[in-house]
Order: structure tokens, then C-alpha cells, then sequence
């Protein structure tokens, strides 16, 4: 796999957009709230970074994250969107590890993933949990009857935050 990292731009929207649908994961009001998410980066709301992986100029995946509001150092790792045909090349694992980096250098503690319990995000799922991410929460029904919201954390602090639990 040959391809670098740089931000996502205002050229890339179209692409960005193409992307996320392509994935089939997600429905066409989460497709616009990406787009949103973008917009907002891109008029300068900190907020939200994207992240681009590319060969070329060509957008093959990029990575969306943020703050949490409300806490010190917890962030929300709201995307990482691959083309299908780049699935399972390691774009993704470099996405992720990029983002963690990031939040490492800025003393991030704690990254927080949110995603569903269909068995279609079984892959999504052993990703996350691959990459020493675990499960830490389910709502039942979240998303729709019969699609929890399953929680995810990993800790950046080297296990500082477990030592510290009471």
C-alpha cells in the first residue's frame, strides 16, 4: 500500500461524500451530517479534524475526530471511512494510528467510538477491538429496535486511567 496523509479539503468534498455512501453502512442523513462535519472543519471550527489518506490526489479514506465537550482530554472518534476497494490494504490502520498519534502529542487521555450492534459492523467491531479498543458500554435499541450503540475506549495514557480508577 502506497499512500499519504494529509488534510481533507474543500476539493475532496464531492469525493468525501462518494466514500461514505459507498461504504453502504450508512444512511443517506449520515452521509449529509459527514458533509456538515467537513464544512464545519473547513470554515474553522476546531471541533472537528479531518485526516485524508490518499494515492495521489485520490481520496481513498479519511478520518473525522473531536473534542468531547465537557471533559479534559477525552476525544470522540466520530469516522474512518475506506473505499471499498481499499478495505483491508491498511488504509484504515493508518488513519487510526495517525489520529492517535495526534492525540498523544496534544495529551489526549481516553478516545471514545461509537458504533452499531448489526452484524454487518461485526468487521467495524473486531477493527476497533483488534487495535486494543474495548467495548465499554451497549444501549439497547439506540440506533433503531434491534440496533444497539455499542461504546468503545481506548486508553492513551498507557493505563494510567485504570491505575487511577477507585
Amino acid at each position: 500500500m502506497s499512500c499519504s496523509l494529509r488534510p481533507v479539503g474543500r476539493a475532496q468534498r464531492a469525493r468525501l461524500e462518494g466514500l461514505t455512501a459507498a461504504t453502504g453502512f450508512f444512511r443517506r442523513e449520515e452521509v449529509a451530517t459527514a458533509l456538515e462535519l467537513l464544512d464545519d472543519s473547513l470554515a474553522g471550527d476546531p471541533d472537528y479534524r479531518f485526516l485524508g489518506a490518499y494515492a495521489g490526489d485520490e481520496l481513498l479514506g479519511y478520518a473525522c475526530w473531536g473534542p468531547t465537550p465537557g471533559t479534559e482530554g477525552t476525544y470522540d472518534l466520530y469516522w474512518i471511512v475506506v473505499d471499498p476497494a481499499w478495505q483491508g490494504k491498511g488504509v484504515g490502520t493508518l488513519l487510526l494510528r495517525a489520529v492517535e498519534a495526534k492525540l498523544v502529542a496534544e495529551d489526549c487521555r481516553l478516545i471514545v467510538v461509537e458504533t452499531s450492534s448489526r452484524a454487518g459492523y461485526a468487521p467495524t467491531r473486531g477493527f476497533y477491538e483488534r487495535r486494543g479498543y474495548a467495548p465499554a458500554a451497549r444501549v439497547p435499541g439506540y440506533y433503531a429496535p434491534d440496533d444497539d450503540l455499542i461504546v468503545y475506549l481506548k486508553d492513551l495514557t498507557h493505563g494510567a486511567l485504570a491505575r487511577a480508577a477507585p
